[in-house]
């Protein structure tokens, strides 16, 4: 991809949102809605002419400092890019989120996403996002890496939030199966937020992309991240949520995932972990599919047909290739010293002749030796059910 550019001269709708992106909050519903009705171009020309008139005179005032060249310029100068709404790359998905009611007073499609890296957007209509627990546990971590390096393997890419525990781990999964991977942002695309991560968060922008609604320069702040986990649930295929507290960041993406309609999934826990206790609670109110495998992620996800899991299955035995009525009988076979056919047809109550019939079955098969007596070889006798097993 050719190295990011400023405005093209008249391009008016994208100035407009990239002044607008200096003094608009992320995810303002009541503002990206008038823009998404009205064009951002109307909306950034009436809001000027708010100057000195309340309520919105002190936005108007920002709005009139802003250069939209010069940030797009300098935004450029940084290695950075901004996609919007129309662009080629523009990731279709982001237009789902004019459907749902706000969530947390945050919304709606996005102005803008200012972009770090060489992917296009449009590559992630196939992405699955990983998310859960910044305290993650061993466990969730060794299992949100497992899943990420699934999916990557499978050539999708993975989302996350570039945050400590699943996020990390879902990130350097990804990575670790040479598998493509995007870092959602809640601060400026050109900030690392945690600073520990700015390796990791690096790497992504020079290999695939950091992605954020926040302007560069923006810090990270709690609303931020709401308005951001809408991004992660829309810009790919589905979620899954691995290891998640009652109280979690992650249900926020969950909840914005459920009322996207994409397929959402969660790992299961401990019953003892509080870690998992919010993704336990997706489960059980048939908000989320249980999902344990990576295989399950793909199916999860994946389009009728596509990706399906086998039910797992026991290996088979000796036993599963003979009827009903030969089990009976090689039940009635002592293990030990071996006895007649007499003594067998008692034990299993069926005539002498069927008996000696279906003993001589089993003797081919492997299961019974009648060289002195009738008894078990060693193959039925390592085969025996325990506890009732059929």
């Amino acid at each position: 991809m050719s190295a990011p550019t400023a405005a093209r001269a008249g391009d008016e709708d994208r100035l407009a949102r990239a002044a607008l992106s200096r003094v608009v909050e992320p995810g303002d519903h009541r503002v990206l809605r008038l823009v998404r009705e009205l064009g951002a171009v109307t909306v950034r020309d009436a809001l000027l002419a708010q100057r000195g008139q309340a309520p919105a005179a002190d936005v108007a005032a920002r709005l009139a400092e802003v250069d939209p060249h010069a940030e797009l310029d300098r935004a450029a100068r940084t290695g950075l890019r901004f996609v919007v709404p129309g662009d080629q790359e523009w990731p279709s998905g982001l237009d789902d989120l004019a459907r749902p009611e706000p969530l947390q007073h945050r919304g709606d499609v996005p102005l803008g996403l200012w972009v770090r890296g060489p992917l296009r957007l449009d590559a992630l209509h196939s992405a699955v996002a990983v998310v859960g627990a910044r305290s993650a546990t061993t466990y969730g971590t060794r299992v949100a890496g497992d899943l990420a390096a699934a999916v990557g393997r499978a050539g999708l890419p993975v989302l996350s939030g570039a945050a400590f525990g699943i996020d990390d781990a879902a990130h350097r999964g990804a990575l670790g199966a040479g598998g493509t991977t995007v870092a959602v942002l809640a601060c400026g695309a050109d900030r690392v937020y945690p600073e520990a991560h700015r390796s990791l968060v690096e790497h992504l922008a020079a290999t695939a992309a950091v992605v954020s609604e926040t302007p560069p320069g923006g810090a990270p702040t709690r609303v931020r991240f709401l308005s951001r986990n809408r991004l992660i649930a829309a810009l790919g295929r589905g979620t899954v949520v691995v290891e998640a507290a009652v109280r979690s960041g992650a249900l926020n993406t969950a909840n914005w995932t459920e009322r996207l309609h994409r397929p959402l999934g969660a790992v299961p826990g401990p019953v003892t972990s509080a870690a998992s206790q919010g993704a336990h609670q997706l489960v059980r109110s048939g908000a989320a599919a249980v999902v344990t495998s990576g295989q399950e992620v793909l199916e999860l996800v994946g389009r009728a047909g596509e990706a399906l899991v086998d039910e797992p299955r026991a290996p088979a035995r000796p036993r599963d290739r003979i009827s009903a009525r030969q089990r009976v009988v090689l039940d009635a076979v002592p293990v030990g010293r071996g006895v007649g056919s007499d003594a067998v047809a008692r034990a299993c109550g069926f005539g002498l002749v069927e008996t000696g019939a279906e003993l001589q079955r089993l003797r081919a098969l492997g299961l019974v030796d009648g060289d002195a007596g009738w008894r078990l070889t060693d193959l039925a006798r390592r085969d025996r059910p325990e506890g009732g097993e059929p």
